[in-house]
């Protein structure tokens, strides 16, 4: 974990000591302490709260409630500029690896358009929240089908890749950490707790190019519109938002089966 954040585990109800305790364990975290953040064991389960005076609330992942079920009821299906990007189509439904997949939101939209992904986080916190978020999930009869479709791995991508023994994805999708200019109080709380956790993805170049050589088909990276390219190969082609941008490294074309 990054040395300039500390953080304690907490549970906020007796019961749950034994979980939080384990949690401690495998995360190598104290139980109490001076701390910036507390990873807070509750009743729904894991969050991540900032600790001290003028704190945000607490972060966690929930694939049921809140934005991602708003963008999964309404958010466009494959129309959206992601699943163009990704090579969703008619009949295409391609293998993804979300190599950076932060609290899981891209990955679980492009699996609720039917493509199986693999998410990889490498800061074990974060990873955390998603597998708590995951198996909350999965038994939902409505979004359970959904979380299906979805499996975590946590570690460093770029190692990951080069040791890759499976079957190689179609895609893979990376949006590393970059200062987001969207001014809603998520986003800023979010960037607030993770920035001093895990800081910014440095390794972008090698991770862009690890991807390229695993990936049989495409890899997709997200950017700010006006950002300067991931150093090292350009993109073939670019499809471009109001404030985010998809630079698209083609390999292979993605035909229907």
């Amino acid at each position: 974990m990054n040395a300039a954040a500390n953080v304690r585990i907490e549970a906020l109800a007796p019961e749950l000591a034994d979980r939080a305790l384990a949690m401690a364990d495998t995360l190598g975290l104290p139980l109490a302490g001076d701390a910036e953040f507390a990873l807070q064991l509750g009743a729904g389960g894991w969050q991540l709260q900032e600790l001290g005076q003028d704190a945000a609330g607490p972060v966690r992942v929930d694939f049921l409630e809140g934005a991602v079920a708003h963008r999964r009821l309404h958010g466009g299906g494959s129309g959206q500029m992601i699943a163009k990007a990704v090579g969703i189509q008619p009949g295409v439904r391609p293998v993804i690896v979300d190599a950076t997949a932060g609290l899981g939101r891209d990955a679980f939209l492009l699996a609720q358009l039917g493509c199986p992904v693999t998410l990889i986080e490498r800061h074990p916190l974060i990873a955390a929240l998603l597998a708590d978020g995951l198996g909350r999930a999965l038994g939902d009869p409505d979004v359970g089908v959904i979380i299906e479709r979805m499996q975590l791995r946590q570690g460093n991508a770029v190692q990951l890749f080069r040791a890759w023994a499976e079957e190689p994805p179609q895609v893979i999708y990376l949006d590393p950490m970059f200062p987001h200019r969207d001014k809603s109080s998520l986003v800023k709380k979010e960037m607030r707790m993770f920035r001093p956790l895990v800081g910014a993805d440095d390794d972008a170049p090698q991770l862009l190019q690890a991807a390229l050589e695993l990936a049989t088909h495409r890899v997709v990276v997200k950017r700010p519109r006006k950002a300067p390219n991931i150093e090292g190969q350009s993109p073939g082609y670019v499809l471009e938002g109001k404030s985010s941008r998809y630079d698209i490294y083609p390999k292979k074309a993605l035909k229907g089966k």
